[in-house]
């Protein structure tokens, strides 16, 4: 990770870390104030948060530290690992939720929660979004994996303040019209929260680890990387191209065909102007593996044979 990048991160990270931790702090206060279990569950939902941003920094300040002899391709993948982290801690937090906010409505105790409950949730959406779009714009930015998924987790947490808020308005509502059933909205806002996180922890434990497994970015996205390259003085064909995603960025492993008759120094260069042109030109790119190849379609052999093979076409894998 650029330095730049990484600082950039980090400070998205930071961000996160203190909204949360206020956040959870002013909805643990005024829950436990109001006697809201939906302000209390969104409390205990933004309190993990707080958790998850450290994860996230964490997995991003791994990530940034360059390759070593134990780890030659990097360290990206633990912005992966972070992802998984944050998106399994989403599910047992929603999970445990779920099951107190039961609890409190089977036990038949609901009773309407004081008005400045809705007051903090109000509070509570209008930070969290300005947190989301803030954080989903630096992630987009940066290519963070990581950064994106804390972003959709503040987005879950505006759906979730969002039901707490209409559960704590009908429960207030129910008590100034004499409704009672409308007294356990409270409670049921407290599931519906939980609903919102497991659902979202689910959606993005799938996706942190499909980028743990090596996923090969496909023909249609790396047809860029293939121009570049067949841009390249002295490249006459590319074999195979293959653009391996690790964490925020790739590696690309590629193989050209140049002029048989040149020096070995000569194709040496040839792969180096390569490696240097994909690796200037595309920020996501973290480095470049280039196999030379023989270029034969065009140059006959000492027999006098001009060989045509499939395995000197133009493939983008």
């Amino acid at each position: 990770m650029q330095p730049v990048r990484a600082k950039t991160a980090e400070r998205t990270a930071l961000l996160g870390i203190a909204g949360n931790l206020l956040l959870a702090v002013m909805k643990g206060v005024v829950g436990l104030a109001s006697g809201s279990k939906a302000l209390l569950a969104d409390a205990a939902n933004s309190a993990s948060d707080v958790a998850g941003s450290l994860t996230a920094l964490i997995g991003l300040r791994a990530a940034s530290k360059p390759p070593d002899k134990e780890h030659p391709y990097g360290h990206g993948k633990a912005e992966s690992v972070a992802s998984i982290i944050v998106s399994v801690l989403l599910l047992f937090v929603g999970a445990e939720l779920f099951f107190s906010a039961a609890k409190t409505m089977l036990g038949g105790m609901a009773q309407a929660p004081a008005w400045y409950a809705a007051l903090a949730l109000v509070i509570s959406i209008i930070v969290k979004e300005a947190m989301y779009q803030y954080t989903i714009r630096a992630g987009r930015k940066l290519s963070s994996q990581t950064l994106v998924t804390v972003a959709w987790d503040h987005r879950a947490d505006v759906l979730a303040s969002a039901a707490a808020l209409l559960g704590v308005g009908g429960a207030l509502a129910g008590e100034h019209y004499g409704i009672g059933w409308m007294l356990y909205l409270d409670p049921v806002a407290g599931m519906i929260v939980a609903g919102f996180v497991v659902r979202m922890g689910y959606k993005l434990i799938s996706e942190a680890i499909s980028g743990t497994l090596d996923q090969v970015l496909q023909s249609d996205q790396t047809q860029e990387l293939v121009n570049a390259v067949l841009a390249t003085p002295g490249v006459l064909a590319v074999d195979d191209l293959r653009a391996r995603v690790t964490g925020h960025y790739v590696i690309v492993d590629v193989k050209i065909s140049v002029n048989p008759r040149i020096t070995v120094y000569e194709g040496h260069d040839i792969a180096k102007t390569v490696k240097h042109r994909l690796m200037e030109q595309f920020s996501h790119v973290s480095d470049v593996f280039v196999h030379v190849n023989p270029y034969v379609s065009h140059f006959p052999t000492s027999d006098g044979a001009n060989p045509e093979s499939d395995h000197f076409a133009n493939l983008v894998h």
